[in-house]
């Protein structure tokens, strides 16, 4: 889920033409928008603060739903941690006053996996003009073949948004959009609602030029970038946007 932390009607604005609108950045391309990674402890989000970043992105972890579990509050963790300094409420409480977009990444835990449509349904009447970021569950093999984002997963995905009226951007790995591609512009083809926010794993062996391909096929308008150091300062400095954090 992503959208502007704060600001007069920004809650209902797609998020680039927030940013334009403020005047955080100068064009209509999506790889402008820099992000700040894993602000889920208090010093994390103190730092993303005060960095040049547009965008800050952390991970919700739900409580634990099992038999004997005592109640508690979401906290801001990323798997394998569990425990954090830091809560849901206390965390957008912090970066409601900033004029920064925020991404957050739900994290099931050891809970049950939450099923799409009542939890699109419950985000959607809470925010109903939010950014939804809505993805699938990858793998990646460096000595195998990767399939990618097959027809069947970008239909069904369009099953499900079809009928929202909500901005939707599709979290895909960079790894496997190359090969991914067909199937991708078939989606974003389908609405004006819909963007993809391109990401970038730790051992992914994704390429600068593998991201120069990407930039090429798709419409810079409809692309975001959130991609790990060294290779985002990589990619930007190939495409002529100076990376500032």
């Amino acid at each position: 889920m992503a959208a502007p932390a704060a600001g007069p009607g920004c809650w209902s604005e797609n998020i680039l033409d927030y940013f334009l609108r403020t005047h955080q950045i100068a064009t209509e391309d999506g790889a402008e928008i820099s992000w700040y990674h894993g602000a889920n402890r208090r010093a994390q989000t103190e730092a993303a603060l005060r960095s040049a970043a547009h965008m800050v992105e952390a991970d919700v972890l739900l409580p634990s739903a099992g038999a004997g579990a005592v109640p508690s509050q979401p906290v801001m963790a990323h798997p394998p941690e569990t425990h954090s300094d830091n809560t849901l409420q206390a965390w957008l409480a912090a970066l409601l006053p900033s004029t920064k977009g925020i991404k957050l990444d739900f994290k099931s835990g050891s809970s049950n996996v939450v099923d799409a449509k009542p939890f699109i349904d419950t985000v959607t009447s809470f925010f109903p003009a939010v950014t939804l970021s809505l993805g699938w569950t990858t793998g990646w093999h460096p000595e195998k073949a990767n399939e990618g984002y097959s027809w069947e997963m970008v239909r069904e995905m369009e099953s499900i948004c079809s009928g929202l009226s909500q901005p939707v951007t599709f979290p895909v790995r960079a790894v496997l959009v190359r090969q991914s591609c067909p199937q991708l512009l078939w989606l974003l083809k389908r609405s004006d609602r819909y963007s993809l926010t391109v990401w970038t794993a730790k051992d992914d062996s994704c390429s600068t030029e593998d991201l120069l391909y990407i930039r090429d096929c798709f419409d810079k308008k409809k692309v975001f970038y959130d991609i790990l150091e060294p290779q985002n300062r990589e990619f930007k400095q190939a495409i002529g946007i100076t990376a500032n954090l």
